[in-house]
C-alpha cells in the first residue's frame, strides 16, 4: 500500500520515550511531538515524486569524469534546449563526488566539487533541483566514502547544501536477508525526514529481494527493478519488456525504476531510441536522461522533449502500463490515462518492418474510437473494431485511443 504517513518504527519510538522518561507527561509529550514531526516530514516526502521524476544523471555518459563545471554546463543546457520546460528538473550527480570525512565525521566533496552549496544555489537559480549519490555501505560502487554509520550526519549535510534527490546505491554483496536491506534504507529515509526538506529517495539495489513489494514501506520514492542498463537495444529491450507484471506496485509517490535513459548516447538507431523512450513512458518510469546535453542532435532533442509522449509518463492517474498481447516478437502494451483514454504501444521486436494491430475489445473499447499518433503528433481519425499500422524494425507505433 502507498504509505501516507511514516511514524517512527516501534523500536525507535520506544527508545525515544525511554530517553525522555517513560511515564512522565513531559517525556511522553516530547516523544509524541518528535514522532509527529517525523510524520509531517514524511508526508512532505510523499508529496515528492507524485509523478515519475524527470531529470538527468551523470553516470551513463560521464561516469567518473563528472565535476562542478560539467554540472553547471548541464544545468545551462537543460534550460537552453527546452528540457527543463518539458519537465526535466532534477540534475543528479552520481558516484565519484565524495571526498574525505573530517574529524567530526562530516563528509566533504573532493577537489572536483570545491563548493557543493554554491553549486546547488547555481542549479536552483536555473529553476532546477540538485541530486546527489551515496551508498548504505562503507564504500560506494566506485570505492568512495559511503554513508554507513553516518546516515544522519550525511542527511543533514545534504539538507544544508540544498540537495533535493538522493540515489542510495547498495554496492556491497546481496544481503544475507531482506531485513538487513530494509533496515538500511529505512534508516536513511528517517534521516532525510529529519532534515525537513522534501528529498526524493531513490533506492538502487538492482531488484534484489523483490524490492517492489517493500520499497514504499521503507520510504522509497522509486526503486531499481533490474541490473544496469547499457546503450544497446538487446539490453534495453530485455530490461523494459520484463517490467510487465510489476504494474500493481507503482503509483503516485512510489515508482518502479528500470534504470536511466540511454537516448542520445549513440549505441542505438533512431527507431530503437523511440522504442526506448516510448516503453519507459508506458511504464510510468522515471525519465532520467543520461547523455551529454551540450552535444545533442535535433533528433535526440525531439525525442526527449516530445510533450505528448512525456504526458503519457507524467499522467496524474499514475498507472503503469502492461502487456495486452504478445505474439512472438510482437507486443501490444496499454496504459490507462486519467481522462479515460488509453495509450497503446505496438512494439515490433523483429528485425524487419511488420504490420501490427490492436483490437479495441482487447483494451476495453467498442464502437469507433478516435486515434492519435503521439510521435507523428497527428490525429488519424476514427477506426472501427481495430487499428493497424506498419511498425519499423525494433520500432514502435504509439497511439492514444479515446472512446466516442
Amino acid at each position: 500500500m502507498h504509505r501516507t504517513s511514516s511514524l517512527l518504527p516501534p523500536t525507535l519510538f520506544s527508545s525515544t520515550i525511554a530517553r525522555t522518561g517513560r511515564g512522565k507527561a513531559s517525556g511522553f509529550t516530547s516523544a509524541i511531538a518528535f514522532s509527529l514531526f517525523l510524520s509531517i516530514s514524511a508526508l512532505a516526502q510523499d508529496k515528492v515524486a507524485a509523478t515519475p521524476p524527470m531529470g538527468w544523471n551523470s553516470w551513463n555518459h560521464f561516469a567518473e569524469r563528472i565535476d562542478d563545471k560539467t554540472v553547471r554546463e548541464t544545468a545551462d543546457a537543460l534550460v537552453s534546449t527546452g528540457l527543463k520546460d518539458a519537465g526535466y528538473i532534477y540534475l543528479n550527480i552520481d558516484d565519484t563526488w565524495e571526498g574525505k570525512r573530517d574529524s567530526g565525521g562530516v563528509i566533504h566533496p573532493n577537489e572536483k566539487f570545491p563548493d557543493m552549496k554554491a553549486l546547488a544555489e547555481y542549479v536552483h537559480s536555473k529553476g532546477l533541483k540538485l541530486g546527489i549519490y551515496s551508498s548504505p555501505g562503507p564504500k560506494t560502487c566506485a570505492g568512495f566514502e559511503g554513508s554507513l554509520g553516518h546516515e544522519e550526519q550525511d542527511a543533514q549535510t545534504y539538507g544544508q547544501w540544498g540537495i533535493d534527490y538522493l540515489k542510495y546505491d547498495w554496492c556491497q554483496q546481496p544481503p544475507s536477508n531482506v531485513e538487513e536491506m530494509k533496515a538500511a534504507y529505512t534508516k536513511m529515509h528517517d534521516a532525510l525526514a529529519k532534515t525537513r526538506r522534501p528529498i526524493v529517495l531513490s533506492l538502487c539495489q538492482y531488484g534484489w529481494n523483490k524490492v517492489w513489494e517493500w520499497g514504499t514501506a521503507v520510504g522509497g520514492n522509486l526503486w531499481r527493478t533490474t541490473g544496469d542498463i547499457s546503450d544497446r537495444y538487446a539490453v534495453m529491450a530485455e530490461i523494459g519488456f520484463n517490467q510487465n507484471g510489476l504494474e500493481k506496485f507503482a503509483g503516485p509517490g512510489h515508482w518502479n525504476d528500470p534504470d536511466m535513459l540511454e537516448v542520445g548516447n549513440g549505441g542505438m538507431n533512431e527507431d530503437e531510441y523511440r522504442t526506448h523512450f516510448s516503453l519507459w513512458a508506458m511504464l510510468a518510469a522515471p525519465l532520467i536522461a543520461g547523455n551529454d546535453l551540450t552535444k545533442m542532435t535535433p533528433y535526440t532533442i525531439e525525442i526527449l522533449t516530445n510533450r505528448e509522449v512525456i504526458a503519457v509518463d507524467q499522467d496524474p492517474l499514475g498507472k503503469q502500463g502492461f502487456r495486452v498481447t504478445q505474439e512472438g516478437p510482437f507486443e501490444v502494451w496499454m496504459k490507462p490515462m486519467a481522462d479515460g483514454s488509453k495509450v497503446v504501444g505496438l512494439f515490433n521486436r523483429q528485425r524487419t518492418v511488420e504490420r501490427m494491430a490492436v483490437n479495441f475489445a482487447q483494451i476495453g473499447f467498442s464502437g469507433e474510437p478516435s486515434v492519435r499518433d503521439l510521435w507523428l503528433k497527428r490525429d488519424l481519425g476514427n477506426f472501427k473494431d481495430k487499428f493497424s499500422a506498419y511498425v519499423p524494425a525494433h520500432g514502435v507505433v504509439l497511439i492514444r485511443v479515446k472512446p466516442q
